[in-house]
């Protein structure tokens, strides 16, 4: 039969299977063929190839091969624990960004059981045992195995859908949708890394669980890095960082709502300056209100489908709703106007301010927060344009995150199950052809997440790689099919009819929470001149040296940096090391000899010392570092 793998036709026996596909294919290795897709879905590899499949494989370096990795992994830990403690209660485990948690009632346990439970992981794996899937016809015959676990019992009431799924291995079985790898042999190494309290579904007038979190990985090198890795995020961590740097702050009288200082407002804004600049030709920026009331919601599908996330409010017995999105505002500005096909593209931007509901557990300094701004950008066009748009956003990307240093690499998300999705075939296959044909012309390498597009359209996400080679999803281009129908959204063609607009969703920062706070571990607090909140400090040898000190600074501030003054009784060594820990940029000492000679003794944040310089001379270099947003100091070997 024939089928189509990776994109490619092949013809393969009939009724084999995926996992004898995989091997045939020579896709043995530890980190290969974890699972598949099969037309769009992840499945077991144990299901079996029909004629004009489509088929992709995924490997432990795709987001699809982690995910089923990592959720195997989680049964592996569950059923360690139960050989250890028999009396433990499992309830969840689902694999998350760095490998995966499994909650537990009635267990305690410390760091000090860290061991014996790898261990005991370690003698699991060792056994290789093969997964199997079991599926229950109802909810009443699933509840008869799991009779004895109250937790497993309340999920199985709330499942929607008939049969349930569970998963075996040895003596083992758990509640599961799947898919699970085939066997348990591919995970070479295991780590638990840490254990809390988490409250039964969230809820904190429920029970607490004990959560224990772990990763795993097809090989040992991998581990060792994914520690090493570790250590040096603890050093970077952007809250830590931002406190010594008094960046910004979190109040328990605001949960998950930053407060940005004075020195994290200077990067804030020249943030919110570098994007302005880049989009001023291109795009015109709107603001919208932050609290819109509850039939605007309606219309756009959020009340329905996102309500337990919102913030509401009632005014004058009217229900209102702060917006956890940018999108339907954006909508009403277009409605408030006719507009002419001549009109297209219109490319509208809004840094929005948005609120959404995060359970107190999940806050985790700017990463994840309820409040925060969002670089959002619609574009409305015409079908024939989606291309050029495309890639003018990809160029936009490409400036932007170049600038900082940032690889990055792009994805394209195609269409989920078609009973799930909004738009005919003609309009996805459209869709999905004008944004891979933006990514063709582009000339980037890019994946496929084959059906893991939005329900209302395909979309490229733009994944960025930190300094420390950490990979975060930033950048997303979304093709919106139900929008402009829900708004009834119009243009009048050259032929004087009325057609509905394409609309893409773009955002590049994200969160600007967020890229703040990557920037901060990205850089680990040593920002490029042009973005640093401490660029430049004079620092006296001594009292008769301050006059002098406050006529170089009002030379510099008059240029529009940043520059300030350390005349405390300190030594020049202390003052020094204290301009270092707040990772000045340049160090200005002046002292008798630098007076005299209308000079200052240059030191750079990376300890380089290049003694006596002229002021006009380093206000020229440095006005071009900052002009040019430089990576690199003209004075330094590194930033």
């Amino acid at each position: 039969m024939k089928v189509k793998v990776q994109h490619k036709s092949i013809e393969l026996p009939d009724s084999i299977s995926a996992r004898e596909a995989a091997e045939k294919l020579h896709l043995t290795g530890p980190d290969q063929a974890i699972t598949v897709s099969i037309n769009g879905k992840l499945k077991d590899l144990s299901t079996p190839l029909n004629e004009g499949d489509e088929v992709v494989f995924w490997s432990f370096e795709d987001p699809q091969g982690k995910e089923v990795f990592w959720h195997t992994s989680a049964h592996v830990l569950a059923q360690a624990i139960l050989r250890l403690w028999p009396n433990a209660q499992p309830t969840i485990g689902p694999p998350i960004e760095q490998g995966f948690y499994y909650d537990f009632g009635n267990l305690t346990i410390s760091d000090q059981d860290f061991e014996k439970i790898e261990k005991e992981v370690e003698a699991i794996l060792a056994e290789n045992l093969k997964t199997e899937r079991i599926e229950f016809p109802n909810k009443e015959a699933a509840k008869k195995i799991f009779s004895h676990n109250s937790y497993k019992c309340e999920l199985i009431d709330s499942f929607e859908e008939e049969p349930i799924s569970a998963y075996r291995q040895g003596e083992f079985i758990d509640l599961c949708r799947g898919p699970h790898m085939a066997a348990l042999g591919k995970i070479k190494a295991f780590k638990v890394l840490k254990t809390s309290g988490a409250y039964w579904r969230g809820d904190s007038k429920r029970e607490m669980l004990t959560r224990i979190y772990a990763i795993s990985f097809p090989d040992r090198k991998k581990l060792k890095e994914y520690l090493l890795l570790l250590e040096e995020a603890k050093k970077r961590d952007h809250k830590v960082v931002g406190a010594a740097l008094d960046l910004y702050s979190f109040k328990e009288e605001a949960p998950g709502m930053p407060f940005i200082h004075p020195r994290g407002l200077t990067i804030w804004n020249r943030l919110l300056d570098f994007l302005r600049e880049l989009q001023k030709e291109l795009y015109v920026e709107i603001k919208t209100p932050t609290m819109m009331s509850k039939e605007l919601w309606e219309l756009s599908g959020h009340w329905f489908h996102y309500r337990e996330n919102m913030f509401t409010s009632s005014v004058e017995d009217r229900e209102f709703a702060v917006k956890p999105m940018n999108c339907p505002g954006c909508m009403l500005y277009f409605k408030s106007t006719t507009h002419s096909y001549r009109e297209l593209p219109l490319r509208v931007a809004e840094i929005g301010h948005v609120h959404r509901f995060e359970a107190s557990g999940a806050l985790n300094g700017l990463f994840r927060v309820r409040s925060f701004h969002q670089d959002d950008a619609h574009l409305f066009m015409r079908p024939d344009q989606i291309r050029e748009e495309i890639h003018q956003i990809l160029q936009l990307a490409d400036k932007i995150y170049m600038t900082f240093g940032l690889p990055y690499r792009l994805e394209l998300s195609t269409r989920p199950e078609k009973s799930k999705t909004i738009g005919s075939d003609a309009d996805w296959e459209n869709a999905t052809n004008g944004l891979k044909g933006a990514l063709d012309d582009w000339g980037h390498s890019y994946r496929i997440n084959e059906g893991d597009g939005a329900f209302y359209g395909p979309k490229i996400d733009i994944h960025i790689r930190d300094a420390i080679g950490r990979h975060w999803q930033c950048g997303t281009v979304q093709l919106d099919m139900s929008l402009p129908e829900k708004f009834s959204l119009e243009y009048v063609d050259n032929d004087g009819s009325h057609k509905r607009p394409v609309m893409l969703h773009r955002a590049l920062f994200g969160s600007i929470e967020r890229f703040f706070g990557i920037l901060v571990e990205h850089f680990s607090g040593k920002f490029p001149f042009w973005l640093s909140p401490y660029q430049v400090r004079i620092l006296t040898v001594a009292d008769r040296h301050i006059s002098y000190a406050e006529e170089i600074a009002k030379k510099i501030r008059s240029a529009g940096l940043v520059c300030d003054i350390d005349d405390s009784n300190e030594s020049v060594g202390k003052k020094v090391r204290t301009a270092q820990l707040l990772k000045t940029n340049y160090m200005l000492t002046v002292g008798d000899k630098e007076v005299e000679n209308k000079t200052a003794a240059l030191r750079t944040r990376d300890n380089i010392v290049h003694g006596e310089i002229d002021i006009s001379d380093f206000l020229d270099k440095v006005k071009k570092e900052r002009d040019n947003r430089a990576l690199m100091s003209p004075y330094s070997t590194g930033v």
